[in-house]
């Protein structure tokens, strides 16, 4: 990955610099610490803007932790975080149970992406359609030879559930979009923790498939060209076919707020969508928001 490149151990063990309250504190002109929790695919990210930030306003700790988008979420609704870090639109449930307890989440959508999905540098196969990928995850297509590759069997590399990746690949790829869909990953998928984690199998395992944010891609996998179906063009995820939706797995990167942001959370938020905050993104490998 180009520019910044941090394992999640790294970003805990460097930004968890003290230890935060609750969430109420952004809203505090006078406050110096922002916590900020969730997404995998966001720790980097945020990390890098934490510390640009903090090099500018060196009175202030930012604090930035992964876990998947659900635990952002939670930790939002249990004031434990002053913003949650989401790689998904948050569900009707928790906008319902954030509601309850008082809370209206305020979505800001801070970078675009686009999934990488990626397999071994090996492997003859370059391309696939978007039902070919979601019949490889649902456990339809389970060898190589049915895609044109090597007769062996598929190894699946999937984040863990908790994740905002996986929950995004379950609704757009296997269920197509469809709000009423059932479609499950199979059993067979390796549920792993991490984006790196999913980068690293790969990259020495011949028959795996993997996907994860194209700000995790390296010169170690291969990434497959997709298609949304077989009489459209095949596409890689770059900054111009995700910004310009060319790119079938495209999503946005999102921060959600309680509430309208004040204080510091605004002061941050303010950066993170400068030109110098969408410079980062961009040094990340990820989408900068097109306004």
């Amino acid at each position: 990955m180009i520019g910044y490149h941090f394992t999640f151990w790294a970003t805990t063990a460097l930004l968890m610099i003290a230890t935060l309250a609750g969430c109420g504190r952004g809203g505090d002109r006078s406050a110096t610490t922002l916590q900020i929790k969730g997404s995998d695919t966001m720790v980097n990210l945020t990390q890098a803007w934490a510390e640009e930030y903090m090099k500018a306003h060196p009175e202030v700790s930012i604090a930035v932790t992964g876990g998947g988008s659900g635990t952002g979420i939670t930790a939002m609704l249990n004031n434990t975080c002053d913003l949650a870090q989401v790689s998904r639109e948050m569900k009707e449930g928790e906008i319902a149970m954030a509601r309850k307890k008082g809370i209206e989440p305020n979505k800001i959508v801070v970078a675009l992406d686009g999934l990488a999905v990626i397999v071994h540098p090996s492997n003859p196969v370059s391309q696939l359609t978007i039902d070919q990928l979601a019949d490889i995850y649902i456990g339809r297509t389970n060898n190589w030879k049915q895609l044109g590759g090597r007769d062996a069997k598929i190894v699946l590399l999937s984040r863990e559930v908790n994740s905002g990746t996986h929950v995004y690949f379950k609704e757009h790829v296997l269920r197509h979009g469809n709000p009423g869909g059932k479609e499950e990953f199979t059993p067979e998928a390796l549920l792993l923790p991490s984006s790196q984690a999913i980068s690293d199998e790969a990259s020495q395992n011949p028959n795996a498939i993997g996907y994860f944010g194209m700000g995790y891609v390296t010169k170690m996998v291969k990434v497959l060209k997709i298609a949304m179906n077989r009489e459209s063009p095949f596409v890689l995820p770059t900054i111009a076919t995700t910004q310009d939706n060319s790119y079938p797995i495209s999503r946005p990167l999102i921060f959600y707020s309680k509430g309208e942001p004040t204080g510091l959370v605004k002061e941050f938020l303010g950066y993170v969508l400068s030109a110098g905050g969408q410079m980062v993104v961009q040094k990340l490998d990820f989408v900068p928001v097109v306004h």
